[in-house]
């Protein structure tokens, strides 16, 4: 293992043993992370709850921040893959930008529903080393290319530059999806918060072209009383 990169694991998953070793060991982490917070959480806590040794936790992960970064992109890629799959349906159903953007946000917030604990601990306790945004940076982009196929078959919209369109569209639902569910907006219902969010989107996506410069305002001219 370099001292370089102390946030890669020291020993990939190959055999059946082994991965459910690596799983355990990520399971674990998610639940002292959940319970203690991350400063507190050990991997003495980890290896303990995962039943292992912790000789056994030192071989997979060189430290606590490697396990995050590997719980991160664990969640990111169970949230990308459900995501896609609902995003899938909609376009084999050739569904309307508004059943369509309503399907992805509702997704957002399932997955993020789905452990509520990790992500107030990956994005609101524990540092955000390079890794861990470029994992989020990843789940961006795939996601965005798919929203981006989406936008480009739609027969209602005219996006000269759907790929503009979709980062901004997929940028927008992971910020206010993660500080929803974080924190709350005015106690609305997830109901109530994905019917608001996806009319915020359809209005922006049926006003046109995302990168096309806004008009300039006009200039307002003062004109001075004359001198008496």
């Amino acid at each position: 293992m370099s001292r370089k990169d102390p946030l890669s694991p020291r020993k990939q998953p190959r055999q059946g043993r082994s991965r459910q070793t690596w799983n355990e060991i990520l399971e674990a982490a998610a639940r002292v992370f959940g319970e203690r917070g991350y400063a507190a959480g050990t991997t003495n806590h980890i290896a303990r709850v995962a039943g292992v040794s912790i000789g056994s936790l030192y071989e997979y992960f060189p430290n606590k921040d490697a396990i995050l970064v590997a719980l991160a992109e664990r969640h990111l890629e169970r949230m990308t893959l459900e995501v896609e799959r609902l995003l899938a349906e909609a376009q084999d159903r050739a569904e309307p930008i508004g059943a369509l953007l309503h399907r992805f946000v509702t997704a957002m917030v399932s997955v993020h529903r789905g452990e509520p604990d990790l992500l107030r601990v990956l994005f609101s306790e524990a540092p955000h080393p390079s890794e861990l945004h470029a994992c989020v940076l990843r789940m961006e982009e795939t996601l965005a290319h798919s929203v981006e196929v989406l936008l480009r078959q739609s027969p209602e919209l005219a996006l000269r530059d759907p790929d503009t369109a979709a980062h901004l569209v997929v940028q927008t639902v992971e910020a206010l999806t993660h500080r929803f569910v974080q924190h709350g907006i005015h106690e609305l219902e997830d109901g109530v918060f994905v019917e608001e969010v996806v009319r915020m989107l359809e209005s922006y996506l049926r006003r046109g072209d995302p990168s096309a410069p806004r008009p300039r305002r006009a200039t307002t001219t003062t004109i001075e009383p004359p001198i008496t």
